[in-house]
């Protein structure tokens, strides 16, 4: 069962709570909440009801592999287009991938920290 764009947005912001270490804030535009490990951004979640996104950090492999495989999938909005993707509701984006992709992202974010910053193994 696809995700609505309210279902998609509180599935991100869940998930990303749900792991260690992890800092929420509006620290661009209300209305964008951003959510950081250890300081660096992993994941970027829309507020607004009209444009119901969340923005994840991707090895650039599976970020084309995941545009091409579903069309609410696209490059990162504001961000580094190779290393980012949006992810809006539509056919196929179930809780599942929405939860994986930002796991999948705070764990890119996370092992490129220094071993000190990094927070408790997963």
């Amino acid at each position: 069962m696809s995700a609505a764009g309210d279902r998609l947005q509180d599935t991100a912001r869940q998930a990303a709570l749900a792991l260690p270490g992890v800092s929420h804030g509006y620290p661009f535009t209300p209305g964008l909440g951003v959510y950081k490990v250890a300081g660096k951004v992993f994941l970027i979640v829309t507020d607004d009801p009209d444009e119901q996104i969340i923005t994840v950090k991707c090895e650039p492999e599976h970020a084309r592999a995941q545009e091409r495989g579903y069309a609410s999938i696209t490059p990162g909005r504001y961000l580094d287009k190779r290393h980012w993707i949006s992810l809006g509701p539509g056919p196929g984006i179930t809780e599942r991938l929405i939860t994986d992709a930002v796991e999948d992202s705070y764990d890119l974010v996370a092992e490129r920290l220094p071993r000190r910053d990094r927070p408790g193994a997963r």
